[in-house]
């Protein structure tokens, strides 16, 4: 990104962005707010979710301010009725099909804030037996049941002690693809199968997680917005009813195991370490760990009596 400005009129203001930069970047350089759900400073943006739509003046469609690089003379509507129309449509669609029950405060706030309605299209159809939506071909449909809105409801993938994948939860953002891909880990150990409301994250062939060719960094954890990827540890204490973030507290420390200097950020609830995290603007980390550093720390409660 260069240093020399690139001046565009957003909401009715000119704004100098840097070269280079996106629309998002822009906007919240000069503090305009514009929701997000795909979207991550240390991932490539994938213009997935849609939430993040404004209006471009001469653009036929709504354009990702993600994704769209900025240029000279952008006049640009980031709260116009037709971007607010999208937005809720969007989120309405998401609320009907995905339970978003684990999404963070912010999110809430943009769904309270564009009044969505997640009844809109009916009652959210019975959750799909273990493995089903696993095995459905392309292009083969049922005959809908106008009586309800179809979900994407089933039970959680409990393979390990390590996480568990909960794709009732997944709004399909592909974070987790690109941290497993080319922006991160260079595993490639998950993708997308499937097409249209059977598209889902999937390892390859389906194979179980112990049996595929994740190496259990853990990054596609760090980087879900839903909970639909999720520490075992916190899965069994919200299965349980124990689970309470406003008694955790949070202590940064560095990874023991190396000498590479990850920075560690410990989630302690009752004296024991129930999740661990790493800061974004970590030089070293941004964000990322291994295996190590983000699940090999119950040797910490194997104290003695």
């Amino acid at each position: 990104m260069n240093d020399s400005g690139t001046t565009v009129t957003i909401d009715g203001a000119q704004i100098e962005a840097a070269e280079g930069s996106t629309i998002l970047e822009a906007c919240r350089g000069a503090g305009i707010e514009v929701p997000t759900l795909c979207y991550l400073p240390t991932l490539t943006p994938v213009n997935a979710c849609r939430v993040c739509v404004v209006e471009l003046e001469g653009s036929r469609a709504l354009v990702p301010a993600c994704s769209r690089p900025v240029e000279a003379g952008m006049i640009i509507a980031t709260d116009s009725e037709r971007v607010r129309h999208s937005r809720k449509l969007v989120l309405e669609l998401l609320a009907s099909s995905v339970d978003l029950s684990l999404v963070g405060d912010e999110l809430r706030g943009w769904m309270e804030e564009y009044q969505v309605d997640a009844d809109r299209f009916g009652v959210g159809s019975a959750p799909s037996p273990a493995g089903e939506r696993d095995h459905r071909h392309a292009g083969t449909h049922p005959a809908p049941d106008p009586s309800s809105a179809e979900t994407v409801a089933q039970p959680a993938k409990v393979q390990d002690d390590l996480y568990i994948r909960d794709y009732s939860k997944c709004v399909l953002c592909y974070k987790c693809v690109e941290a497993c891909g080319t922006d991160a880990q260079n595993t490639f150990a998950i993708s997308v199968a499937g097409r249209g409301f059977d598209a889902r994250i999937s390892t390859e062939y389906d194979a179980s997680l112990p049996d595929s060719a994740c190496v259990y960094c853990g990054n596609c954890i760090a980087v879900c917005p839903t909970g639909a990827l999720m520490f075992k540890s916190e899965y069994d204490h919200r299965q349980q009813g124990t689970w309470d973030e406003e008694q955790q507290t949070v202590t940064r420390t560095v990874c023991p195991y190396c000498g590479v200097g990850c920075n560690l950020d410990l989630h302690v609830q009752d004296n024991e370490v129930v999740r661990v995290g790493s800061p974004l603007d970590h030089s070293v980390t941004q964000g990322n760990l291994c295996i190590k550093g983000r699940f090999g720390w119950q040797f910490v409660q194997n104290r003695g009596s």
